[in-house]
């Protein structure tokens, strides 16, 4: 077996700032999750207006996934990066502030530009993870990822020690965004320019100079430029394949993100604290799973890994979900974030297998995982008010099924098939950012 290329310092501090500002990530976010009962007591308002006030979060995160994508391919992964970051820092000292003042048009605001940067730094770190996967010859996104889970775990801690001793949220969340910046500023000066960027479309204005720019740095062929050029992709059969499955599976974890807590309190009578705990194990879970997925991955491959994921996942919903036994279903909550864990990095991957439109790709699928991870589980709400949480969690185990049975779409494919000729370097990707 060949053995894969050996890292050189640039490819490694690459990765490890990508590691970093993914960890950073995670604590922010989770720093927020844990003190929105501090900031709607603040803030005073009932339940309904907060659930207003947290509408900016997910206005702002639908607008940043949907924009990263064009803004790699005009500035590069690096420049999305750079302005998720911004947002990030910017949201979180909007949100201390609006709470600090008690104003809820602040906070909603903050969090609209929090979300926004998550939203354009995620997509950004898929498109330069499977870079850097290219590049090492091995997988690399499951422990990005994990990375987010681990700083989801830190960061919900945190958050539970602030509280318990009435630290001021405005205080936390500066401090996070403090964080966040020199974490950010480290990222981007480690993050080679250029992954994912495109070059002008032909006939523009630039096109003789970006065409020469490609030549002396390595660009490659052209291919379809701007908003085309994403859809474009999706005439790709597999791709389509590769897209229902990260549906799939970032319905399964937003489902337990947005609805595990409430799962277990309403669902099985546990108490709030209990359902905290559970979803702390659902994190812990997912966090293992990531970090003990590649070589797991390196054995047996995607398609076997994703189909024994998406099953053991679909047991894990079934038990919390139709199990009268409230201990059984937590304990159950393990198989559901082992078997979430790898779905989302592990198709991602898949995307970006190849040399032509590698960056495309991934930004496609990313953009379908977040959306079906944004939007999808909410939707659960307007079901449970009709049969249920219990039984709406049927619609997680059908769509997990069904991604078991389609993950043949994850093998890898033939040499050569649907590449360019040998010798002609991946467009997303410029080969002086791979070396």
């Amino acid at each position: 077996m060949k053995n894969p290329p050996v890292m050189d310092a640039t490819t490694r501090r690459w990765r490890a700032a990508l590691f970093l500002f993914m960890l950073a990530t995670g604590v922010s976010m989770a720093s927020w999750v844990a003190r929105t009962p501090a900031v709607r007591d603040a803030l005073d308002v009932t339940t309904g207006s907060m659930g207003l006030v947290l509408f900016g979060l997910s206005i702002g995160s639908m607008a940043g996934v949907l924009a990263s994508g064009g803004l790699v391919r005009r500035r590069g992964g690096r420049q999305a990066i750079a302005t998720g970051a911004g947002l990030i820092v910017a949201g979180l000292l909007v949100i201390a502030g609006g709470t600090a003042l008690e104003v809820s048009a602040g906070v909603f605001c903050g969090l609209a530009l929090f979300g926004a940067g998550m939203g354009l730094a995620e997509v950004a770190f898929n498109i330069e993870g499977a870079a850097v996967e290219r590049s090492l010859g091995r997988p690399v996104l499951p422990v990005l990822h994990g990375c987010f889970s681990l700083g989801t775990v830190v960061g919900a801690l945190l958050g539970m020690g602030l509280t318990a001793v009435r630290f001021p949220v405005g205080w936390h969340l500066a401090a996070i965004a403090v964080a966040v910046a020199a974490a950010g500023v480290w990222t981007v000066r480690a993050v080679p320019a250029g992954t994912g960027q495109e070059e002008a479309a032909p006939g523009g204005p630039a096109d003789s100079d970006a065409a020469s720019a490609a030549g002396s740095e390595g660009g490659g062929g052209r291919h379809p430029d701007g908003f085309r050029g994403q859809l474009a992709v999706w005439r790709d059969r597999r791709l389509v394949m590769i897209g229902l499955i990260v549906l799939a599976m970032a319905f399964a974890e937003g489902s337990a993100n947005d609805w595990l807590p409430l799962l277990m309190v309403d669902g099985h009578g546990t108490s709030a604290t209990a359902g905290s705990l559970t979803f702390m194990l659902f994190a812990v879970a997912m966090t293992t799973g990531r970090f003990t997925g590649g070589p797991v991955l390196v054995r047996y491959g995607p398609a076997a890994v994703v189909r024994a994921s998406a099953l053991v996942a679909a047991v894990g919903v079934a038990l919390v979900a139709f199990s009268d036994n409230a201990l059984l279903a937590g304990a159950a909550v393990v198989l559901w974030g082992l078997g979430a864990s790898l779905g989302f990095p592990v198709t991602i991957s898949a995307a970006g297998e190849g040399t032509r439109n590698a960056s495309a790709r991934v930004a496609a699928v990313s953009t379908a995982g977040y959306a079906a991870f944004l939007v999808g589980p909410p939707s659960l709400g307007f079901l449970a008010d009709h049969v249920g949480l219990r039984n709406a969690m049927v619609v997680v185990l059908v769509l997990l099924v069904g991604a078991a049975l389609i993950t043949r779409a994850l093998r890898t494919p033939p040499a050569g098939a649907g590449e360019e000729p040998p010798g002609t370097p991946a467009p997303g990707a410029r080969q002086s950012d791979l070396v």
